[in-house]
């Protein structure tokens, strides 16, 4: 117990260190005109906006499209599926695909979304591919939830009438409400930090305009963050809205863990 306790501290005080460097350095260039306006100059002057918002809108794509097929998929695997040889292959392929580097759904999502399917590079395209890369935690984490719903529950709704779907959608998922949110949530935000699968299929280097359909090209802040600190022609003059840029998308990731934990406290206690 003591050196599980002893980790935790060296991980929170690793990560204290990191966030105090990054807001230090950063607080500096935040300012309205940073997070509301557009880059200027070549991004040595001018703000954000278009970034934040192209994350946004590609975060909300893929928990759009990795969200339901991941929960539904858990529900059939942990409901549904028996278990025989195949059912094993498909969970020991969603724990493979967990561990597959992000490049390689962003050259997957190039050849699929981009050249395939012809969306060309886009919005639609980026956000599915990162969708791919979430969707195998969400069947993990939902699945997980799903298995943790004591089977009394489910055998008390059968035994008052009804059916196997019945039971699932008004006893078991209501029950695991609390781990698919936190599941999902952590996942996309990951996704909101990647850069690899977008770099391949739609990100834009310089837009000064938001995107206004999802075959547009747009800005993310992972990519800006890239740019700025290293490919820029003036790196050390942007050097405070790169930090700046990494102080929002912190931020931005730490506002959906901090969601995932209330939004499980909330539902643990409406269950209870």
């Amino acid at each position: 117990m003591r050196w599980l306790l002893l980790c935790t501290l060296c991980v929170l005080t690793l990560f204290g260190f990191i966030f105090w460097d990054i807001y230090t350095k950063g607080i500096s260039a935040l300012s309205w005109e940073f997070l509301l306006s557009a880059p200027r100059k070549g991004m040595t002057e001018g703000g954000i906006m278009p970034a934040i918002v192209g994350t946004v809108y590609v975060t909300l794509i893929t928990a759009l499209f990795a969200v339901p097929f991941g929960v539904a998929t858990a529900i059939y695997l942990n409901e549904y599926a028996h278990d025989t040889r195949s059912t094993r292959l498909i969970r020991a392929a969603i724990r493979n695909l967990a561990g597959i580097p992000s490049i390689i759904y962003g050259l997957f999502g190039l050849a699929i979304f981009v050249e395939g399917f012809g969306f060309g590079p886009s919005l639609l395209a980026s956000g599915l591919t990162l969708g791919l890369l979430t969707l195998p935690y969400v069947v993990a984490t939902s699945e997980e939830a799903l298995r943790n719903v004591p089977l009394q529950y489910r055998e008390g709704a059968l035994a008052l009438g009804a059916t196997h779907w019945q039971s699932i959608r008004s006893v078991v998922l209501p029950s695991a409400i609390p781990g698919i949110v936190t599941g999902s949530l952590l996942g996309l935000s990951r996704a909101a930090g990647e850069t690899a699968p977008i770099l391949f299929t739609g990100v834009a280097f310089y837009q000064r305009y938001l995107p206004v359909s999802v075959r547009d090209e747009f800005m993310a802040l992972p990519y800006h963050l890239f740019i700025l600190s290293t490919q820029h022609h003036a790196i050390q003059e942007v050097r405070p809205l790169a930090y700046g840029a990494a102080l929002v998308l912190l931020s931005l990731v730490l506002a959906l863990n901090l969601m995932a934990f209330f939004l499980r406290a909330h539902y643990r206690r409406h269950i209870i």
